[in-house]
Order: structure tokens, then C-alpha cells, then sequence
């Protein structure tokens, strides 16, 4: 860390350490967090959920040019809200938002800026969890951001305001029983101070030197690459063919969809990298009608073209079977997942941003995936509608009352019905 004026400057390369930190204690305690969450009587799996969104940030980190805290904060956020699973990683991917929010515009930020910044993500954070009883990461959460809040005050160097916030979160958890919640929130902020500090060691990935594993039984941070933007085109006066650049374009991006249309290349594709898909193709012919969009900020993609129907049914199918049910029963896409490994919010956007439909009605086979569907509305908005059935059966029965007449909110009450009963 720099110091100007005598006042403690947190950059974009300490933010960059804190997460590496941050993903490193995850790495070491998720286990312990899936066992907890076993132990209770769940298998929701939240260790592996929020080390899996976690991970979901890290190559688009390593790979980004902007040394600036607030750019590196955004591309973090958006990257940790798409790659989003089970309520722990959507909490997680709240929580960054939030951390982004607090740091947008700006290169450096003091210890005073950063702060406030952590508090706004973890009051965003308390926002997810739905339901009248306080769960247990709540109460940490508040008991963290009220010391957070008074170190701030305080104008204590951030290491300190991170170790009064942790101290804080494990006084809380210590007068509670043992569930897995609370303790997620305070190893984010403890890993944070190590890496903050350089007093950590991953044995998966360096930040500086690329992605690697040691161990063969860890999730590799690869497997959860996100494509975050949504980049179109148009590419005139050009002779290149469309399969071909499709080809091309898919070894770089996640959806890509290529149209010719006279002399013109018709371009919709979802990237981590937009600048680097752009110099790739400015070879190709004279670039018309460029736009990106951030498909993680709220309502990004209200803009729907022509679409084949009005109302498309999605579904999350836990194997084979149940998937070939759910088709048969008017099921337009299926996405795989259960409870214990549920569609990252990106997937489940991705599979609605689409021409199949101007809106779509997502069926679950969970109560553990509501807080995944709701980020996804979140981003969606009204062209998303979700009925929460817990299991195949109820799934079943849900898509069965399905009515092509009737609007999306309409179908989605009758088939939350027919799942309830």
C-alpha cells in the first residue's frame, strides 16, 4: 500500500491481493462448510457454491488491464453476480456489488472510502436472504457492519478496520450454533486481511503468474468462466464467411450467433473480453452499430427482439431422466442442477437471452435455487417469472397447468399452484 499525505491509499493491486486472499481461505474452509451444512441435515453444498463463484472471478481478474480500484471492483462484480451459485454465492455476489458500487470512478481509494465501501456490500448482502426469521449470516452480517461502521469512523488503516470486523463476525458466531452462513461472511473478510497483508499461500492459482493446480482434488477456477457482456455488431463491406467467423468467435466467447446478410455479418455474441473480441475482428471489414452491454446490471436486456413465441417454460433437471419428463411435458430448455449443485444465475440468463421468447417462466426442482432465480430476475426483470417446485414430480405437475392463452405472471401463479399442491 502507498501513503499520500500522511493518509493510507488502497489500489487496485491491494484489491487484488485481498481477493486472492479471499478465494484462498475459501479454498481451505469449504469443505468444512459443506460438511457443517451436512451435519445440520442439508445438502446445499454452500462451501462449494461460494468457493465455485469465487473462482468465477478470477481469470477475467488476472486477465484485466485496469490497475484502477473501481474498474477492477466493477469487473469482479460482474463476473462474482454471473457466476453466482446457491444462496451463499449469490449473497457473495452481492456483497462484491456492493464493494463496487462504494469504489466506482475511482483509481485509489483511502481507508475511509474502502470502508464504507465493505459496509455497502455487506448491508447489499443482508438484502438477499427473503423470509421473516433472521437467519444466522444476517446477524453476523449486522454485527460486522456495526463494528465496520465505528472503525470507519475511527479512520482506522483498513487492515485494522477488517480486524475489528472479523473479530466482530466470530464473537457473533460464537454465541450461536455451529451452521455455515455466518461463518462464509467472516472468512471473505479474513481473507481479505491476509491477502491484504501477503500472509496467505493458494495452492490453485497466482494472480501474476496465471491459473495453476497442485492438488487434483480442487475445483478448478477454470471450469466457471463467465461471459458477463453482451456484445453486437455489424460488420460491412466484408468477404468473410459466416460459419467461419462463428467457428472462430466460439473459441473466444461463450453464445455466439453469426448471420450474412448481403455483404453484411450480423453479430451477437457473450464475452468476458469485449475489447479483445473487437480488435480481433477489425480485419474483417468496417465495424457498424457496436454495443456493449453489462448483462449484470439490473434490466440490462429489457430489449427483446422478434422472438418465435410469447412465453417459453425453462426447467432445472437433475439428471436424464427427469430431464426427458420435462420436455415431454412442454419444457422449451432444460438446465441441469439440483440442490446440491444449482445453474449459476449466468446460466439461467443465458439460456433466457434468447429469440426463442419475449419472456420466459423458469420452473425449479429446489427451494434452494430461489435465491439464484431471484438475482436472475433481478437482472431480467419482468421477463422472467420463477415457480419453485421441490422436486421432479411437482415440476411435473407445474408444467402440466401451463395455458399458451394466458400472460407470464398468470401462468406463473397457476403453476406455483399446481406445484404447491
Amino acid at each position: 500500500m502507498s501513503k499520500s499525505a500522511n493518509k493510507e491509499v488502497i489500489t487496485g493491486g491491494d484489491f487484488r491481493r485481498m481477493l486472492a486472499g479471499a478465494y484462498s481461505e475459501f479454498l481451505l474452509e469449504y469443505d468444512e462448510i459443506d460438511r457443517v451444512d451436512m451435519s445440520i441435515g442439508n445438502n446445499h453444498r454452500p462451501g462449494t457454491n461460494v468457493l465455485r463463484t469465487m473462482g468465477a472471478v478470477l481469470e477475467p481478474l488476472n486477465d484485466s488491464s485496469d490497475e484502477s480500484i473501481g474498474g477492477l471492483a466493477h469487473c469482479v462484480a460482474s463476473a462474482a453476480i454471473f457466476g453466482a451459485r446457491g444462496t451463499a454465492g449469490v449473497v457473495l455476489a452481492q456483497m462484491l456489488y456492493g464493494i463496487a458500487k462504494g469504489l466506482s470512478g475511482k483509481v485509489e481509494a483511502t481507508s475511509s472510502e474502502f470502508g464504507k465501501a465493505f459496509q455497502y456490500g455487506i448491508a447489499l448482502a443482508q438484502r438477499v436472504i427473503s423470509g421473516n426469521a433472521e437467519p444466522q449470516i444476517i446477524t453476523v452480517a449486522k454485527a460486522v457492519a456495526k463494528s465496520a461502521h465505528h472503525a470507519v469512523r475511527a479512520s482506522l488503516p483498513i487492515t485494522e478496520i477488517l480486524s475489528v470486523a472479523v473479530d466482530a463476525g466470530d464473537k457473533a458466531l460464537s454465541r450461536m450454533d455451529k451452521e455455515p452462513s455466518g461463518t462464509m461472511i467472516v472468512a471473505f473478510l479474513r481473507g481479505c486481511m491476509k491477502g491484504l497483508d501477503g500472509n496467505f499461500v493458494s495452492p490453485v492459482m497466482n494472480l501474476s503468474l496465471g491459473l495453476s493446480r497442485s492438488r487434483e482434488d480442487t475445483i478448478d477456477p477454470r471450469l466457471d468462466v463467465v461471459c458477463p457482456y453482451c456484445l453486437t455488431f455489424r460488420i460491412v463491406q466484408t468477404r468473410a464467411d459466416a460459419s467461419q467467423a462463428e467457428k472462430i468467435l466460439k473459441e473466444q466467447c461463450g453464445t455466439v450467433m453469426v448471420q450474412r446478410r448481403n455483404n453484411v455479418l450480423y453479430v451477437h455474441l457473450h464475452t468476458a473480453h469485449p475489447g479483445r473480441i473487437i480488435e480481433s475482428v477489425l480485419g474483417w471489414g468496417i465495424l457498424k452499430k457496436l454495443e456493449i452491454r453489462d448483462m449484470s446490471e439490473p434490466h440490462a436486456l429489457a430489449h427483446v427482439r422478434t422472438s418465435l413465441m410469447p412465453v417459453a417454460v425453462l426447467a432445472i433437471a437433475e439428471d436424464d431422466t427427469a430431464a426427458k419428463k420435462l420436455e415431454d411435458q412442454g419444457a422449451t430448455v432444460i438446465l441441469r442442477g439440483n440442490a446440491s449443485i444449482p445453474p449459476s444465475v449466468g446460466e439461467i440468463v443465458n439460456a433466457a437471452h434468447s429469440d426463442i421468447a419475449t419472456d420466459y417462466i423458469m420452473v425449479a426442482n429446489s427451494t434452494a435455487e430461489r435465491s439464484v432465480l431471484e438475482q436472475a430476475k433481478y437482472v431480467l426483470g419482468d421477463r422472467l417469472e420463477m415457480v419453485i417446485a421441490e422436486g421432479t414430480a411437482a415440476q411435473l405437475k407445474a408444467l402440466g397447468s401451463f395455458d399458451a392463452s394466458k400472460t407470464i405472471k398468470e401462468n406463473a401463479a397457476r403453476m406455483q399452484q399446481a406445484a404447491d399442491i
